[in-house]
C-alpha cells in the first residue's frame, strides 16, 4: 500500500529526547501543528550514517524556520544513540545534535514506512515528509550506500509548503503553476 498522500502510520518509541534519561518518548501526535522531516538509517557507528545525521544537524535551523522538525530513526537503541552522539565527529561519532533519534528497537516504524529489511533488521535510507495534519506528503526510499541530500530535502519542503504545482527544478523564489 502506498503511504503518500494517506495519513501518516502512527509510532511509538523511546528517544533520545531527553539524553540524561533516556525516557522520553516520541510520537507522531508530538509533531501535530507542525511539518516532520523524519529520516530513517541503517545503523549507528557506520560510516554513510554520520555524514547524513550531522548535515541535516548542521543545517536544522532552516528546518526550524520553515516550522519543521527533525527526527532520525534507526533500529538501534537509545544506549546506542547515546554513546554515538557522546563520541566526537573526528572519531566517527555525530557529537551533539539538534534533533532527536529514536531507538525502533521492535522494527515495527521502519515495517510501517516501508523501509525495512527483514532479513537484516535494519532500515533502508529513507525519508518522510508529514504535513501538520498528520498527512504523508512526500516519501524517498534508497540504497544503503547513498547518502541524501539536505539541499533537496529542504527544496521539497518548501514546496510542499506553497501548496501549489511546483514544476520540474522549481526552487524557493520561483513562481509556482
Amino acid at each position: 500500500m502506498r503511504l503518500v498522500g494517506h495519513p501518516a502510520p502512527d509510532f511509538d518509541m523511546l528517544s533520545t529526547k531527553d539524553l540524561n534519561s533516556l525516557a522520553t518518548r516520541v510520537k507522531l501526535s508530538d509533531y501535530r501543528g507542525k511539518w516532520l522531516v523524519m529520516f530513517f538509517y541503517p545503523m549507528d557507528f557506520t560510516f554513510v550514517c554520520p555524514t547524513e545525521i550531522t548535515a541535516m544537524s548542521d543545517r536544522a535551523q532552516e528546518f526550524f524556520d520553515l516550522d519543521a522538525e527533525i527526527l532520525g530513526v534507526s533500529t538501534d537503541s537509545v544506549h546506542s544513540h547515546k554513546a554515538w552522539i557522546n563520541t566526537p565527529r573526528d572519531k566517527n561519532g555525530i557529537g551533539d545534535i539538534r534533533f532527536p533519534l529514536g531507538a525502533d528497537m521492535t522494527k515495527q516504524v521502519s515495517r510501517d514506512y516501508q523501509v525495512l529489511i527483514e532479513e537484516e533488521g535494519i532500515a533502508l535510507r529513507g525519508l518522510v515528509i508529514i504535513d501538520p495534519e498528520g498527512v504523508l506528503k512526500y516519501q524517498v526510499i534508497h540504497d544503503l550506500n547513498i547518502g541524501r541530500s539536505v539541499d533537496e530535502t529542504l527544496r521539497v519542503l518548501e514546496a510542499l509548503q506553497t501548496g501549489g504545482l511546483c514544476p520540474a527544478n522549481w526552487k524557493p523564489g520561483d513562481k509556482t503553476l
